[in-house]
């Protein structure tokens, strides 16, 4: 698959909403990232059937290890509204843990070049199912799933091997 996003290239530097206890709040993805290693994982929306039962749920249960690996932040990113991104990370318990980008314009998506349609389903634009290494702001690994239903290359047992 091609994407613009690929090894050695450095992540956007955009700002866009991160889903927080508190509400939303604007994160610049550039700071967030700096001088720090991080898994940010995209996937189709949230409270879809795969995302919810196996996406997010495998990375707020393996944030422990991958933290014991060096990975100091692990964010969610998807095309949803930050009030959208609230409510599924508190439904999985991942706010606190877990970084819950809300992408709502897919601005961040379509920089990384990982943007698909989906508007036969009535969706409209959304993000493929990936995870990107990163490193102090440059990326270090990019894998996208074949498949939107699956979570074989970019799920938090796979993140974990590489490191």
């Amino acid at each position: 698959m091609t994407t613009t996003i690929q090894p050695g290239t450095r992540f956007p530097a955009l700002t866009i909403k991160e889903a927080t206890a508190e509400g939303a709040k604007e994160v610049d993805l550039a700071a967030l990232l700096a001088g720090k290693k991080a898994v940010i994982f995209s996937v189709p929306g949230a409270f879809t059937p795969t995302c919810s039962k196996q996406h997010l749920p495998g990375f707020v249960a393996r944030r422990e290890e991958l933290a014991a690996k060096g990975v100091e932040v692990v964010a969610c990113l998807s095309v949803n509204d930050p009030h959208v991104m609230r409510a599924w990370g508190e439904a999985h318990d991942a706010l606190g843990k877990i970084v819950m980008l809300a992408d709502g314009n897919a601005t961040v998506t379509k920089a990384l070049g990982i943007d698909q349609d989906f508007s036969a389903g009535l969706m409209g634009i959304r993000g493929k199912r990936a995870a990107i290494t990163i490193e102090d702001g440059v990326v270090t690994h990019v894998d996208i799933e074949e498949s939107p239903g699956k979570v074989d290359v970019s799920g938090a047992d796979a993140c974990l091997a590489r490191f």
